[in-house]
């Protein structure tokens, strides 16, 4: 089992939090479904219904897991011992099954604590640095892609402290642990464990294109890896060579994490020079609240029917062209925080399906852009 250091812990404690606030899809920190496009090889032969596995456990000894072995080596191509070795020396990990259970029930939940476990001094003379340190890159990237210099900086900060917190779990112990042993007391545990092994399977693809050592990568718990913690499909679909030193380095180059950022945000269709948000008040004597909030942080309400419902926008909102969303940002026993969001606002959402995330890279690059002007 892998050893968590105090800074793993630290780490953990975050994503906990992560999936404390997130948005009623219950999605972990980039946890994406994957669309079925034409030409995609036939899908995976489904092991059998896991059974508990000892922790620290080599999959080797897992009959399920050496035939998906074998079922992942004819499907993607792949030399079949060098797959069986990969999955068979994965160990299963119980911290990361547990770290997929939703939060329980009746905890609420806290955007002035999430907010403070990002947005905090550590971090923002980090983004400094490396806004600094990367200026013509992310400059660059926001011409060739139309993707905000902050909002980059939001991401790389909000996911890994700009390359000081990238994981300490061995990415194949976390993707075999989440395919073969993910909490069958999930609500969704049948659509994550297919999602998880079908990251399984990129990953061994890209471990084997890339000539490197599947056992070496680290990542976090759910096998996300580098400066902006891409999973292995969004590894794949996303990054892009920024630095043009003929390979793709999420680890070790910020230039390419930079360009990936924003190459995975155009992707799902940012909107340049759209603002993510805009202020939002309630017009009390027509508000109709529930039925704003019940497409979620799906942007569905042009100006004009938006302020039907009862919202209240001013200034330039209400010349806004797009769909908005009433995103709901609770506050403990408090009172929620509401802003109108846009498709920018939802893009976001698309990195981790979560209002509070959005939110939080959304302030991390402001702090750092204000604190870059001082």
């Amino acid at each position: 089992m892998a050893q968590v250091t105090s800074k793993t812990y630290s780490m953990l404690l975050a994503c906990v939090l992560c999936a404390v606030a997130a948005s009623p899809s219950g999605a972990a920190t980039h946890v994406r479904k994957t669309k079925k496009v034409a030409g995609t090889p036939p899908r995976a032969v489904k092991p059998a219904a896991p059974r508990p596995a000892p922790a620290g456990q080599p999959y080797a000894s897992r009959e399920d897991a050496m035939r998906y072995a074998d079922d992942v080596a004819v499907r993607r191509d792949l030399d079949r011992d060098w797959v069986r070795q990969a999955i068979g020396q994965a160990r299963h990990l119980p911290v990361v099954s547990r770290l997929m259970l939703p939060a329980p029930s009746g905890v609420p939940k806290n955007w002035r604590v999430y907010r403070s476990r990002f947005i905090d001094p550590v971090r923002i003379a980090a983004g400094v640095k490396f806004w600094q340190a990367h200026r013509e890159s992310l400059e660059r990237a926001e011409k060739e892609y139309g993707v905000p210099v902050e909002i980059i900086v939001g991401v790389i900060g909000v996911e890994t402290i700009y390359g000081q917190q990238m994981g300490s779990f061995r990415v194949i112990d976390a993707l075999a642990t989440l395919s073969f042993n993910f909490p069958d007391a999930h609500p969704r545990a049948a659509e994550r464990r297919d999602f998880f092994r079908a990251e399984l399977d990129q990953f061994l693809s890209l471990q084997s294109r890339m000539g490197n050592d599947p056992m070496a990568a680290r990542g976090s718990y759910a096998g996300a890896m580098g400066l902006p913690q891409f999973m292995p499909s969004s590894w794949v679909r996303f990054a892009v060579d920024f630095d043009s030193d003929g390979h793709i380095d999420l680890m070790g180059s910020p230039v390419d994490a930079i360009g990936s950022v924003a190459s995975y945000f155009k992707a799902f269709n940012w909107q340049p020079g759209m603002p993510t948000h805009y202020p939002v008040g309630f017009d009390v004597a027509r508000l109709d609240k529930e039925a704003l909030l019940l497409p979620d942080i799906l942007p569905t309400f042009s100006v004009a029917s938006f302020t039907a419902k009862g919202a209240v926008l001013e200034g330039e909102a209400l010349q806004h062209r797009g769909p908005l969303a009433l995103v709901e940002l609770q506050n403990g026993t408090d009172a929620p925080l509401y802003v109108a969001g846009t498709e920018n606002f939802y893009a976001i959402t698309r990195y981790n399906w979560s209002s509070y995330y959005a939110m939080a890279v959304i302030e991390l690059g402001r702090e750092v852009r204000a604190a870059l002007a001082r």
